[in-house]
């Protein structure tokens, strides 16, 4: 496998991250969707911190805002400050087992939700509702599944090359 065609792996699990967030789901378990596209961001910030930097972050979070009509730069915000909070613990969070690493994506997950909070309260727009709360708890037990996918994926293409 050429060096160009192992890049597949990035926009692909961005793609499928935003094809997530738009499924649809039943009202009473809408508000418990985890952050799909917040668990590849930080995958990508954690493990190819050359292609996925806070530019990347703001860029994807552009994107989602126009795929998903939320207010433009809202998901920019969120994940550039979630981005940028992996940047700056990255040598740490690479090396600590997957069972901490999964809290430490939950504490960024739980903090996603107070910024998101914070910003539809400045700007005036609906809160999230209460059960909104567990999506993080959620995510945070995804990341261990999700990590050794695209680990697999993205190695796999790595030794291919």
């Amino acid at each position: 496998m050429s060096r160009e065609r192992a890049g597949w792996v990035l926009p692909v699990s961005i793609v499928l991250a935003l094809l997530l967030g738009l499924v649809p789901l039943p009202a009473p378990i809408m508000a418990l969707r985890p952050y799909w596209l917040g668990l590849a961001v930080a995958y990508w910030v954690l493990e190819e911190p050359e292609k996925a930097g806070l530019g990347f972050a703001f860029f994807v979070g552009l994107i989602a805002d126009l795929v998903f009509g939320n207010l433009l730069g809202e998901q920019a915000l969120r994940l550039v400050i979630m981005a940028f909070i992996l940047q700056r613990f990255r040598a740490r969070l690479r090396f600590f087992p997957l069972s901490q690493q999964s809290l430490a994506i939950g504490a960024l997950l739980v903090n996603d939700r107070i910024v998101t909070t914070v910003l539809h309260f400045a700007l005036g727009e609906p809160l999230l509702p209460p059960t909104a709360w567990a999506a993080p708890a959620i995510g945070m037990l995804l990341w261990p599944p999700m990590f050794l996918l695209f680990d697999t994926l993205r190695l796999k293409a790595w030794r291919h090359r």
